[in-house]
């Protein structure tokens, strides 16, 4: 992740660069007003076209720069209810989406610029000339309508900050959203790597004296792994002539004193290459999907288990949780698994940097639904249709062992949570199916 992805997903930025857009474009206007004293207008244009004086100007700049900035505070009032209420509903961690989202940071973006434009416009309106008894007065005729037309944007940036609001809090949007941060994290990771991941005699098999006598190297710091430089990790191996073995992935927590990574030799580990591998890895609070795949999912698995509780009691939206974790989990087993070693132009291993397994991924969805839906037979059968539309594209033969593991847990969850009879004869069919599926697939 580089500084301009970092900066695009910070709530400010796109506010922050439409308040520079808006500096530009007044001064210039207001340039363009000084070097055009009386502006020639068609008649045609002259209803469009108002000149209403410096005291007419004054107020009206006044009065957009005023309402914006309330309307600004109103819509991010509603902004912050709706996120108490999501998040207390679906999910704290959902709150990053609203904070990412375009939409929210356009509409505060472009109030906020229309009241730094309308204030600077609003300073340019000055006496000019010699005449203390009756000085001129420049107003900016120009910019004064341009801020009018802004004026009217924002009445239709708030009819559509309404609809976008609305929208977002519904399940299926709020899902949509974690699903294609899933879809573009498989994407991202799984077909691509840092350096040369196959090489063409052969991947270099990680040296056993490297985890046993390789010099550690610390986190330096407290927090999750929240992505990993794998350019700058491969330079400072290639650099320091190493290999570095990373004991640590995108989204795990770390102390400071937690290895992250081995170094083989040991006697090449000096603090240079310590400083240059912590620099490589962010450590910070939270967690993001840029290099974290369990992330995206955990998010969607959280957004099923709260839908399952007591005070909600809603299996449809954990329904369509799962549906929507079966996109990402589907793609992810048709992909092949990139290998964890990389190496350089000349074949010679650098780094090894391990990355999640889909079974991974998938034990702990089904381990977590099993623990908390077996009194959901709705959820629990859409548990074996995800079992069942993972293993069917699966690439990787040992998924398909542990998915018939699973669909027996899930079995025996289902019988102990004593259901009818009807429903465990349908369960159990269902899950013969799913098991009958799977093993085809393996075998074909």
């Amino acid at each position: 992740m580089n500084i301009v992805q970092r900066l695009a997903e910070r709530f400010w930025f796109v506010p922050a660069a439409l308040c520079a857009v808006a500096v530009l474009v007044a001064e210039t206007l207001i340039t363009v007003d000084e070097g055009t004293s009386e502006l020639d207008v068609p008649g045609w244009m002259s209803r469009l076209f108002y000149r209403v004086g410096e005291s007419g100007s004054r107020d009206l700049l006044g009065a957009i720069a005023t309402s914006s900035l309330a309307v600004a505070g109103t819509t991010f009032s509603i902004t912050i209810a709706v996120l108490a209420l999501t998040s207390s509903t679906y999910g704290p961690r959902l709150v990053r989406n609203f904070m990412a989202d375009r939409g929210n940071q356009l509409v505060l973006g472009v109030y906020v610029a229309t009241f730094l434009y309308s204030l600077l416009v609003l300073r340019s309106i000055r006496a000019i000339g010699a005449a203390p008894t009756d000085p001129e007065v420049f107003v900016p005729h120009l910019a004064v309508n341009v801020a009018v037309l802004l004026a009217l944007a924002n009445v239709g940036v708030l009819v559509y900050f309404i609809h976008h609001i609305s929208d977002s809090i519904q399940i299926a949007t709020l899902a949509a959203g974690v699903r294609a941060d899933l879809r573009a994290t498989v994407d991202r990771l799984y077909p691509e790597g840092v350096g040369h991941a196959e090489p063409r005699d052969g991947c270099p098999a990680l040296p056993e004296v490297l985890l046993r006598d390789g010099a550690p190297i610390t986190a330096g710091s407290s927090g999750y792994v929240q992505f990993i430089r794998d350019e700058a990790l491969m330079k400072a191996a290639r650099t320091h002539d190493v290999v570095l073995a990373m004991q640590v992935r995108p989204g795990e927590y770390v102390l400071a004193d937690t290895t992250v990574a081995r170094v083989h030799p040991p006697d090449r580990c000096g603090e240079d290459l310590e400083r240059a591998v912590r620099r490589a890895l962010k450590v910070t609070d939270a967690r993001t999907p840029f290099q974290d795949v369990e992330f995206a999912v955990q998010q969607l698995t959280e957004i099923a288990v709260r839908a399952l509780s007591p005070g909600t009691n809603d299996p449809y939206t954990a329904v369509n949780a799962l549906d929507d974790l079966s996109v990402g989990l589907t793609l992810l087993a048709s992909r092949p698994m990139p290998s964890p070693a990389r190496v350089d132009d000349h074949g010679a291993l650098r780094v090894h940097a391990p990355m999640v397994h889909v079974s991974t991924l998938v034990t702990s969805v089904l381990d977590t639904m099993r623990w908390y839906a077996p009194s959901a037979p709705l959820v629990m059968h859409h548990c074996l249709e995800l079992a069942g539309r993972v293993g069917s594209r699966s690439r990787h033969p040992d998924l398909a062992a542990v998915l018939v593991t699973h669909v027996d847990l899930l079995r025996g969850a289902f019988a102990r949570a004593s259901h009818a009879a009807h429903d465990d004869r349908l369960f159990n069919d269902h899950a013969d199916q799913v098991t009958r599926d799977i093993q085809a697939h393996a075998d074909a």
